[in-house]
């Protein structure tokens, strides 16, 4: 069965990414909670690659700036929709994103809905 991939790319200042974990640990939970089959925040490690375009180039990353990874996994993409309208109407995710209170930029966070081309 095809799954369905919610993706995102999210500069984010190093000093935040404490905070970042702690959010991300409690959205993870509530998006499992709804319905989502899995649920994956990564922060870059081994991001700067010769000769291809950098997650940091790509989410033009400053200086003190890492790059998130982030997926969520679904049954399919009408599953995507359920699960995001309940998280939606769900007030634990209205109360952590006041823009005041992100530990990063949301208007420089990357997303997509994407359908899985391939699954091995």
């Amino acid at each position: 069965m095809a799954r369905y991939i919610d993706g995102f790319v999210v500069p984010l200042p190093t000093k935040n990414v404490a905070a970042y974990r702690r959010m991300a640990r409690k959205a993870g939970k509530i998006w499992r909670e709804h319905g989502a089959l899995e649920y994956r925040e990564c922060v870059g490690d081994d991001v700067r690659i010769k000769g291809v375009v950098s997650f940091p180039r790509l989410a033009r990353a400053k200086k003190g700036e890492t790059v998130v990874f982030a997926w969520i996994v679904y049954k399919s993409r009408a599953h995507r929709d359920r699960v995001n309208a309940k998280i939606m109407k769900d007030p634990r995710i209205a109360s952590m994103c006041k823009p005041e209170d992100m530990p990063f930029d949301m208007k420089r966070m990357a997303f997509g809905g994407f359908r899985v081309l391939v699954e091995a």
